[in-house]
C-alpha cells in the first residue's frame, strides 16, 4: 500500500515553497531531502522523483520534496531566482527534516539538483550523506546546452554563434534570457555556470548512481573519473550504473525501474550495514 502523502507550503523569506512530505513507514531509517534539476529537467523528472520518494518511504525513509524558488508551485517566477536561494532552499528543506526526524540525513540530488545538494551539505553543520543521480561534474556544460535551445531555435534568424554571444552578453549585463519558455536571470546563470561537483568534508555515506544504455550498463567515463578521485583521496563512494533511459530528457515521460530498485537497496543496506555496526 502506497505511503501517505502530506502536501504543504514550507514558509521562506520571500514566500513560500511547495513542498511533498512522504512519512516513513515502520522503523525511521533516515530521512531524505530531493532536490530537483532545473527547467525541463524537473518536469521530466517528476514522476521518477515521485516514484522513489513512495519507495523510500515504503522502506522506512521520511522524503520530502521540495520546488525551489520559481519553479512548480513555489513563490516567484523562474526569472526571479539566484542560486543562492536555491541553495538556501535545499538547506531550508534539510533543516526542516531534522527537527521532525533524528535520523541519518541524505541529500538526494538529479543533474543540476547533486551540484545543489553537494554544495548545501557543505554548509550544514552535521553529517550529511548523499546520494547523486547521474550528477554532472559542473554547471557550465549545462548552461552551454541550455543557451545553445536558444540558437537553434533563432538559427532561421542568423547565426547561431552571433545568438549564443548576445545571450552571454545581456547576462553579462544584468538582463534576463529568454530560452525555451524560461526566463533566465543572471544570477542563477552565473551560478549555475560557476558550480562544480565537490565532495564536502562533513560528508558520509556516497551512493553514485546512473542509468546507462550500454551493455553491460556502465558509468559516464567523466564520471568514472571523479569517483576514482574520489575513492583515491580516502572517500566512501559507492557508484554503480543501471538499465535505464535518460529519463530527465527523453521526449517521453519514461521510468527506469532498475534505478528504483538499485536506490532502495543502497540506502537500505548502507543503514542497515550502520545499524549493526
Amino acid at each position: 500500500m502506497p505511503s501517505p502523502v502530506d502536501p504543504f507550503f514550507l514558509p521562506a523569506g520571500d514566500g513560500q515553497r511547495l513542498c511533498i512530505h512522504h512519512p516513513p513507514t515502520g522503523a525511521v531509517r533516515g530521512a531524505v531531502l530531493y532536490v530537483h534539476p532545473w527547467a525541463e529537467e524537473m518536469n521530466k523528472s517528476r514522476r521518477m522523483a515521485a516514484m522513489q520518494s513512495r519507495t523510500l518511504a515504503a522502506s522506512g525513509f521520511g522524503v520530502l520534496q521540495i520546488d525551489l524558488h520559481g519553479c512548480g508551485d513555489s513563490s516567484g517566477d523562474f526569472a526571479d531566482a539566484t542560486w543562492a536561494g536555491w541553495l538556501n532552499d535545499v538547506l531550508l528543506g534539510a533543516h526542516w527534516l531534522q527537527q521532525r526526524y533524528s535520523a541519518p540525513l541524505w541529500l538526494w540530488g538529479l543533474r543540476s539538483g547533486a551540484l545543489l545538494a553537494t554544495q548545501a551539505a557543505a554548509r550544514l553543520d552535521t553529517p550529511c550523506n548523499l546520494l547523486l543521480w547521474q550528477p554532472v561534474a559542473s554547471g557550465k556544460p549545462l548552461l552551454q546546452q541550455f543557451l545553445r535551445l536558444k540558437a537553434a531555435a533563432e538559427m532561421q534568424q542568423g547565426d547561431a554563434k552571433a545568438t549564443l554571444e548576445r545571450a552571454r552578453t545581456d547576462l553579462a549585463a544584468g538582463r534576463c534570457v529568454d530560452v525555451a519558455g524560461y526566463s533566465l536571470p543572471p544570477a542563477l546563470a552565473q551560478g549555475l555556470e560557476t558550480a562544480t561537483l565537490d565532495l564536502p568534508v562533513n560528508a558520509g555515506r556516497v551512493v553514485w548512481l546512473e542509468t546507462s544504455t550500454r551493455a553491460p550498463p556502465a558509468l559516464l567515463p567523466v564520471s568514472q573519473t571523479r569517483v576514482d578521485a574520489w575513492r583515491a583521496a580516502g572517500r566512501n563512494v559507492e557508484a554503480d550504473a543501471v538499465p535505464g533511459p535518460a529519463f530527465w530528457q527523453t521526449q517521453e515521460i519514461e521510468d527506469a525501474p532498475a534505478l528504483l530498485a538499485a536506490t532502495t537497496a543502497a540506502l537500505t543496506a548502507n543503514h542497515d550495514a550502520l545499524a549493526t555496526a
